[in-house]
């Protein structure tokens, strides 16, 4: 997928790809099944890998904890069979409680069958809380081995290729919510455009769009409560609504009624979405403008001065007949107008100080000069220094600069 003419100029961690992160898929493969044994004692850990053999499975054989954990951290194994004593001089089981520990951490979804020769309840209760799945006594019945074996190992591939059929679904929701988001923006004589969103999680529930009504520039940003899937069906029902009334040049009070009236029957009761609509007249410089609950965009002045656009109503979808009330500025040449979603001013350090409204107007006034693209880098940039490359929130930027 080629990378769209306005992200180019962006840290590599808002570009393409990263712009919507793609779901890893957890594959099911057709491999022989494998069986990791672990034992002390070399008799023990023949007897088990020809039984195991026997029933079709693959086994390696390791003699203690060291090697236990080198095989798990360099290889793949759908289970691991157990022995719970390894010092000669003791039959407490800790040494294979603290192995059952650090396996689960290594994969918390690798079946872990443990075995002992002196077993009592305590110990089997504690291993099972661990991580283990199930607990056998030393001797074996051999069926009983097997049984269990077969069991945990159908179950847990079972589960993967649930999550294979998760990951998929949720791979495809990140392509559709990517075609949801505007491509190449509108540009303008005289009036530059550069915009980009990034969820907190593989799909988001933030919104922006730009296009060309009748000569006027559309613009609008979005932020839907919440995250993650939820929120992203929320603003997909929001674009197929808004898109046709941008591309008709709807005035923005106007769109926002309507707006209001399809959010409140398409959500739940206490859902709600803030949102900036605007139209833009290029010949005049008068940008009309409603503001709907959403975080006031600025608009800051050649001089360096800056004003917030905060007028217009309240979030759409919450109350019933909302009388919208649309307002005017003027956008001077030299002027540069941010519009931003809560993840931008709300992204926090490791010390949990927040990026904040006044360094994002600081970094504007400071780079008020620079074209639409450039001033968009410099934010972000400093966004991601600030937040280590994490920001918790959906973070959406659009920057319009008006030079003529």
């Amino acid at each position: 997928m080629a990378h769209p003419d306005y992200m180019t100029a962006l840290p590599q961690m808002w570009t393409g790809e990263s712009t919507l992160r793609a779901a890893s898929s957890t594959e099911v493969d057709s491999r022989t099944t494998r069986v990791l044994v672990a034992d002390d004692q070399s008799d023990v850990r023949e007897a088990l890998q020809l039984l195991l053999k026997g029933d079709g499975y693959e086994t390696k054989l390791v003699s203690g904890p060291a090697s236990l954990l080198e095989s798990l951290q360099s290889e793949s194994y759908d289970l691991v069979l157990l022995d719970m004593n390894y010092a000669r001089d003791t039959t407490s089981g800790r040494e294979g409680l603290d192995l059952v520990t650090q396996i689960h951490r290594l994969d918390p979804s690798l079946p872990i069958v443990v075995m002992t020769a002196w077993s009592n309840v305590e110990l089997a209760v504690d291993a099972m809380r661990r991580g283990a799945c199930d607990f056998l006594e030393k001797p074996w019945v051999n069926r009983q081995v097997l049984a269990s074996v077969r069991s945990h190992i159908e179950r847990q591939q079972g589960l993967r290729r649930k999550q294979q059929r998760w990951d998929e679904e949720l791979d495809e929701a990140v392509r559709i919510q990517r075609r949801l988001l505007p491509g190449r923006l509108p540009q303008l004589p005289g009036c530059q455009v550069a915009g980009s969103s990034r969820p907190a999680s593989f799909v988001g529930g933030d919104y922006f769009d730009v296009v060309l009504a009748d000569g006027k520039l559309a613009l609008c940003v979005a932020d839907v409560a919440g995250k993650g899937l939820p929120a992203a069906l929320l603003m997909a029902n929001l674009q197929a609504a808004l898109k046709p009334q941008m591309l008709q040049g709807t005035n923005p009070a106007e769109l926002c009624r309507q707006l209001n009236h399809v959010i409140q029957h398409a959500t739940l009761a206490g859902k709600f979405i803030s949102s900036f609509h605007a139209l833009y007249q290029p010949e005049s410089r008068r940008l009309a403008y409603c503001n709907a609950g959403h975080l006031p965009p600025m608009l800051i002045h050649r001089d360096g001065t800056y004003e917030r656009l905060a007028n217009g109503g309240a979030v759409l979808g919450y109350f019933r007949d909302w009388n919208y009330q649309q307002h005017e500025v003027f956008l001077e040449p030299g002027s540069r107008l941010l519009l931003f979603s809560d993840g931008i001013t709300e992204a926090c350090n490791p010390s949990g100080e927040e990026f904040g409204e006044e360094r994002l107007v600081c970094l504007a006034t400071e780079n008020r000069t620079l074209g639409a693209r450039e001033l968009q880098h410099e934010i972000l940039a400093a966004l991601m220094a600030h937040c280590d490359g994490q920001p918790q929130d959906d973070a959406t930027l659009l920057v319009i600069a008006v030079d003529k």
